[in-house]
């Protein structure tokens, strides 16, 4: 996912006519996505303006993504392209955080004309940064600074992030080398965020970090407080929390990367009870134990398995989103057949699945048995028509429900929305016919009950 942002939010007062712009350029997951609002937040507080082009800027700043080769180059060709519209060039995010063999910044190493390198959830970094090079104005506009905060999301659905960092040491991924271990945000200040978002009007939050499940476990699960209340710094608490407030404004909360430890299994009432959605976005990665013990991952198949179906038996609506590696080293075909009969019997209802991709600094690399480049596609191509036939059954037994949906565009056919079972840009879509009747209307961020009158592989034709 990438944002070039091009305006800020509308204020109520304009800004001096003198007032420094920034240009921001937003690359990476929705983590990376809060961190680029907190920044923009900061620089709005301070009296900043946002540019509408490299052109317009005093100042570049390039949010960037290192997770896998792909995103690497993304950021760099991101970097050039500042450089050379506009020529001075902040860049923060998780490229920032990566080296080279020889322990080089790789970023001044490509672009040495960048003037300064930060990595992830640098805010405090990144801002002197911004002072150095472009001082601020000398009268900050407190005024012009909404309580949410800027937003790069629609007005309609926001990411709300708990922690930051990791405390696994997955073979195959490098994040805790850039992101650090986990780190608790205090539970009051993730319910004032939320809180102000759904002031502000936000109908659906996404609750995001590394590790979902995790939450408090760096601080002991200390008690905090919310409108006087004890409230423990743990996620059953925190989604209960949220659960009830989100309640109070007729929103929706959404859980992203959980992963399934033995305490979820008390969020699933919350879901059964309709207090947070039915969707759990849950990183599973492989089913073979032996796979799973090379990915030094938690878990093995059967119990991912036995956990599933207890999660489906308390609440038969849930949704499950997950993803895969296909070829991952020393990966057998008899490890990846069990990967799909896995898969056929878990029915996961959302799925991607990635061929393994070497990054830079993973444990992975070292692996004995690399599977070749040509298998690993062809084994994620296997996965992936797997799941289209696992898909399109379970969505053609939505045909002839009532579900809700919130609309996300509307135009003379029609509106797109999403259901429950649909997180934004990751999942599919409903199509919702117009209203017959001519005092009804669709309406952006707005919720819409409809019944669903076709299906496909990925998406819902609906009738409002």
């Amino acid at each position: 996912m990438s944002n070039v942002i091009s305006a800020a939010p509308a204020a109520p007062a304009a800004a001096p006519a003198v007032a420094p712009k920034v240009g921001f350029v937003s690359l990476g997951c929705p983590k990376a996505l809060v961190d680029s609002e907190q920044i923009l937040t900061q620089l709005r507080a301070e009296g900043y303006e946002t540019a509408k082009s490299y052109q317009g800027a005093d100042l570049v700043i390039v949010n960037t993504c290192g997770f896998i080769d792909a995103a690497v180059q993304e950021s760099l060709d991101a970097i050039g392209e500042a450089l050379s519209e506009n020529g001075k060039v902040i860049v923060t995010g998780c490229l920032g955080a990566k080296k080279d063999a020889d322990g080089d910044d790789i970023i001044h190493k490509i672009h040495p004309k960048v003037l300064e390198v930060t990595g992830p959830h640098a805010v405090g970094e990144v801002m002197f940064a911004v002072h150095k090079h472009l001082p601020k104005p000398h009268a900050p506009f407190f005024d012009l600074l909404p309580p949410q905060g800027v937003k790069l999301t629609p007005k309609h659905f926001a990411y709300l992030k708990i922690s930051e960092g990791c405390n696994h040491r997955c073979s195959f991924c490098i994040i805790p080398s850039m992101r650090g271990d986990l780190v608790s945000r205090p539970i009051a200040d993730i319910m004032l965020e939320a809180e102000n978002l759904f002031k502000a009007g936000v109908k659906e939050l996404l609750v995001i970090s590394q590790d979902t499940s995790a939450y408090g476990v760096d601080v002991k699960f200390r008690m905090g407080f919310w409108n006087g209340k004890p409230v423990k710094t743990h996620m059953t608490q925190l989604v209960t929390a949220l659960g009830e407030l989100a309640a109070q404004y007729g929103a929706w909360v959404r859980l992203h990367y959980v992963y399934p430890y033995p305490h979820v299994d008390h969020i699933i009432p919350l879901m059964a009870e309709g207090k947070v959605l039915p969707y759990l976005d849950v990183p599973l990665q492989h089913a073979h134990p032996d796979v799973l013990k090379r990915m030094k991952r938690p878990a093995s198949g059967e119990k991912n398995i036995e956990r599933i179906q207890a999660w489906r038996a308390m609440c038969p609506d849930l949704t499950i989103r997950s993803t895969f590696i296909a070829g991952f080293p020393g990966e057998t075909e008899a490890e990846f057949e069990y990967l799909l009969d896995f898969l056929k019997e878990a029915e996961i209802d959302r799925l991607g699945c990635f061929a393994y991709s070497p990054v830079e600094g993973a444990t992975a690399n070292a692996l004995d048995n690399p599977v070749p480049e040509e298998l690993r596609e062809e084994r994620r191509g296997r996965v992936m028509q797997l799941q289209e036939e696992i898909s399109k059954k379970r969505l053609q037994a939505k045909v002839g429900k009532t579900m809700r949906v919130l609309i996300d565009s509307v135009d003379r056919n029609g509106g797109v929305g999403r259901s429950s079972a649909d997180a934004p840009e990751i999942d599919g879509v409903v199509y919702v016919k117009p209203p017959y009747e001519p005092h009804k209307k669709l309406v952006v961020g707005e919720f819409v009950d409809v019944t669903i009158t076709a299906s496909d592989a990925h998406d819902l034709w609906a009738a409002a």
